[in-house]
């Protein structure tokens, strides 16, 4: 069983920057692919980024390519997803995934078996 714990949302202007964390509980967190969802209003949850258990793979939706970038510290069970040049659009309930099928990054919702509470990111003109 892993539990994940969210972090770092907030207000934040367009153009700024805010670092989400997630920290994960169990021994075996760095076997998992990793992810980070996200869901707006009235729209369906979807992957904004994921990474394979060794960090060497990646995965960015195409809306935040560029802008974000995710991390993972094996030694420390955390996830980062550090967000720049943030959108009025990027406003959303973001959430860490943990996908506990050994093998590369799956990008739908259903893969993932471990869910944070989310963590409110909002951004404002």
């Amino acid at each position: 069983q892993v539990q994940l714990v969210e972090s770092g949302g907030g207000l934040v202007q367009a153009g700024g920057s805010l670092r989400l964390s997630c920290a994960a509980s169990g021994r075996t967190f760095s076997w998992y692919v990793m992810g980070w969802f996200r869901q707006a209003p009235g729209k369906e949850r979807e992957l904004v980024s994921a990474i394979s258990w060794s960090g060497g793979n990646t995965y960015y939706a195409d809306a935040v390519k560029g802008r974000f970038t995710m991390s993972r510290d094996n030694a420390k069970n955390t996830v980062t997803l550090q967000m720049n040049s943030l959108k009025l659009e990027d406003t959303a309930v973001y959430y860490c995934a943990a996908d506990r099928t050994l093998g590369g990054i799956r990008i739908g919702t259903d893969a993932y078996d471990y869910w944070g509470q989310g963590t409110q990111v909002t951004v404002s003109s």
